[in-house]
């Protein structure tokens, strides 16, 4: 229903903007719909999101820096008074993560205010910006491959239930984020003085590990460079691995195949 709602707007209006109006609105609302943030109080989610995330960057300028730091304190405020509503009106916990939160501390799973109001920010920042990233992407991969683009729209319109367009979906999905990465880059720490392929890693030294190039590794894929909507066994790194993988990834492949699928569907010759 979200999405087709923004495609019903974008199609009475002649048009838009792919992530203004369409890949960043999806998971800022799906968020707010998560922590039970009232409609007529999302506006400020996104600006705060991509503050929050920009004083991340590598290389930082001192305004990024500021507007990061105020970013935070506006929403641990604004987050401090959501929860003190939703202590005194509880939610559904089966569908308000919030309230299963709140819950779980108060049932000895020990959660601090920090934490919880720290768990909330970490849903906003982990679940938006990538989550856009992957659908602006993959809508312009296919813009860019048109032999793709053709190929997955036949493919789909070939598929003879539910169940095989959600699989062709999925792998069309998982090559996205493998061809163009919603996050090019991650950061680690080292616990203790480690030595990874002949460099030596003093403890506490910080590392930069470039997604995006892991992920195009030709000892690792055949023809890397090449968008393949039809390529099995993907084992990209977009979600990370192991104790350090993206808790919500079935939530952003979700996203991802609804999203790119119903545009796809509604406007097959998009530009």
């Amino acid at each position: 229903l979200l999405v087709d709602s923004l495609l019903d707007k974008i199609e009475a209006q002649g048009g838009g903007d792919l992530i203004e109006d369409f890949a960043s609105a999806i998971p800022v609302e799906i968020i707010g719909n998560l922590l039970g943030v009232p409609h007529a109080e999302r506006e400020p989610l996104r600006g705060w999101s991509l503050a929050i995330l920009g004083a991340l960057e590598p290389a930082l300028t001192t305004e990024q820096e500021e507007l990061g730091h105020r970013s935070v304190s506006e929403f641990l405020a604004y987050l401090r008074e959501l929860v003190a509503q939703r202590r005194r009106h509880p939610g559904d916990p089966e569908h308000d993560v919030l309230t299963r939160l709140i819950q779980g501390e108060e049932n000895g799973d020990a959660l601090s205010e920090v934490e919880l109001l720290q768990n909330c920010v970490f849903l906003l920042n982990a679940g938006h910006e990538t989550t856009t990233n992957l659908i602006g992407n993959a809508l312009i991969s296919l813009q860019e491959w048109p032999e793709q683009r053709e190929q997955l729209k036949a493919d789909l319109k070939q598929a003879a239930s539910d169940e095989e367009r959600e699989k062709i979906m999925g792998l069309a999905v998982d090559e996205f984020l493998r061809f163009e990465s919603s996050n090019q880059l991650s950061n680690r720490r080292a616990v203790q003085a480690t030595q990874v392929n002949g460099v030596d890693l003093p403890a506490g030294a910080l590392v930069t590990l470039c997604i995006g190039a892991a992920n195009r590794d030709p000892a690792v894929y055949e023809n890397p460079e090449q968008l393949d909507l039809r390529r099995t066994g993907n084992k990209h790194l977009a979600f990370g691995f192991g104790v350090h993988q993206c808790a919500g990834l079935s939530l952003a492949r979700l996203e991802g195949r609804i999203a790119i699928g119903r545009f796809l569907q509604r406007f097959p010759n998009y530009q």
